[in-house]
């Protein structure tokens, strides 16, 4: 693929998943914001907990099959596909089986009902439906088309939220994730062959699994050891923090990476097998990293920083959210490491997808060993916030990623990271000052947010004039 053309699918990709981010993440707003409010913090934390376990699980049943297929140069064989395939299936029914035997161990460690039973089998059957998806999947990425790749995500959001809130409001609890988990895992699946008609088959040649497996691995042991890090510090916390803890820490990670899952996660899927396309061409890829990492903390930045500011209106002026006070300085703290990511994690994406995968895997056994150091410990030594500042001690350590990237591209953080975080700092002072001279209700939230994002938009424009040609050229293109 020309450098030319991966340029235009990327821009064009970025655009298309930011549209269906802002819908997905609307919808995902308004229903986390109502699961809230029916739910109680224990019911929250089981299915909290129950994700986490099994997107543990879900890491030994890839090996990295589909980022080796979508970052290998040649052109794919139907004798590949189907080899890739048939070894998923395998890997995928083991930990279905596995999750069954391993139940009643799993419901002693959690002291989970029956109802939770069910929700950790449904998320484990989706599992079994996801996999049957990757190969459609990775078709659609090599090709940049991004356009049909997003149309089963935003039916699974739709299909989840709706059903999960309708069953939460009828008092259905905990069951409200179990059904809500299988309709989407279903309509996920007929929506993608649909969209990507590919035929499934089994067979295995040993030759295309080796040539999966030199990429796959090392970038699966990448991958393993970040939910060793996440999930399985997630599972560990829930034994020290308790259901109600965990409950309240997964609340304060989820808006905290909220704008991480709002601008960053599109162009990193877009980008990773973009920049794959240009691993030989070093300056346009330069280029290509230094525009990602602009484009996601000038956007991400002053959404943490208003996020952090209008949290404490918002947990007095909507009903039944006073419960979530406590997770308020967790939320300032995580916020912290959410900005780090913005800058590190498209600094190791690029790492990935020009083959130095080696490299990421020793940045991640650093940032687990240190996840797992600090935060357990201060865990138990100060509890919720002191979990979430062990995270943020983590996020700090960052910096090592972005001196070790510097040998590979060429960034300007100045001008790509500098620029969008003094006019944030900045555009917070303001906020501060207006917040404490309006009384809290939901018009004080509302000016807050408008007059934020006025003040950015003109400071960012007068410190880098530059954005409003780039802006043009992105929306031209």
């Amino acid at each position: 693929m020309e450098s030319e053309v991966v340029k235009k699918r990327v821009i064009k990709g970025v655009g298309i998943l930011t549209a269906r981010t802002v819908l997905i993440q609307a919808i995902a707003f308004f229903a986390n914001v109502l699961l809230t409010v029916f739910l109680e913090p224990s019911e929250y934390g089981v299915f909290f907990i129950v994700s986490a376990l099994i997107n543990f699980l879900a890491y030994f049943g890839d090996i990295g099959f589909a980022a080796a297929l979508i970052q290998k140069k040649e052109k794919l064989t139907q004798q590949e596909l189907r080899t890739v395939f048939s070894a998923q299936q395998l890997l995928v029914l083991t930990i279905l089986i596995a999750v069954l035997i391993a139940t009643p161990v799993i419901v002693n460690l959690y002291k989970l009902d029956q109802k939770s039973i069910y929700l950790l089998w449904a998320v484990a059957f989706s599992l079994v439906l996801s996999s049957l998806k990757t190969i459609p999947n990775v078709l659609l990425e090599r090709k940049l088309e991004f356009n049909k790749w997003v149309i089963p995500q935003i039916v699974e959001t739709i299909v989840f939220n709706i059903s999960v809130v309708f069953l939460a409001w009828k008092g259905f609890g905990v069951t409200s994730f179990t059904i809500g988990v299988l309709l989407r895992g279903f309509s996920g699946l007929i929506m993608t062959y649909m969209i990507q008609p590919w035929l499934p088959g089994l067979a295995f040649s040993v030759s295309a699994f080796k040539s999966v497996l030199k990429f796959g691995v090392p970038y699966q042991a990448n991958a393993l050891l970040a939910m060793i890090k996440d999930d399985g510090m997630t599972l560990l916390l829930g034994g020290i923090l308790g259901q109600t803890g965990i409950g309240l820490l997964g609340w304060a990670q989820k808006w905290a990476y909220a704008p991480l899952r709002f601008f960053m996660d599109q162009v990193i899927k877009v980008t990773f097998p973009a920049f794959s396309r240009l691993q030989d061409e070093k300056q346009e890829l330069s280029n290509a990293v230094s525009r990602a990492i602009l484009f996601i903390c000038i956007l991400s930045f002053p959404s943490l920083v208003i996020l952090v500011l209008v949290a404490p209106s918002l947990t007095e002026i909507i009903p039944k959210y006073s419960k979530w006070n406590p997770a308020l300085t967790a939320l300032t703290l995580i916020s912290i490491t959410s900005a780090l990511a913005s800058i590190t994690t498209p600094l190791t994406n690029t790492l990935n997808a020009i083959g130095k995968v080696s490299i990421t895997f020793k940045l991640m056994i650093m940032w687990t060993a240190l996840t797992w150091i600090l935060v357990p410990a201060l865990a138990v030594a100060y509890g919720l916030n002191g979990a979430a500042f062990g995270f943020t001690l983590v996020g700090l350590s960052s910096f090592v990623a972005i001196f070790i990237a510097s040998k590979y591209v060429t960034v300007d953080y100045l001008q790509s990271v500098g620029k969008p975080l003094m006019t944030a700092l900045l555009m917070g002072f303001i906020l501060y000052i207006v917040r404490s001279l309006l009384p809290i209700s939901l018009m004080q939230v509302i000016l807050m947010i408008v007059a934020g994002l006025i003040i950015y938009t003109v400071i960012i424009i007068l410190l880098e004039p530059k954005i409003i040609n780039m802006t043009k050229s992105i929306f031209k293109k």
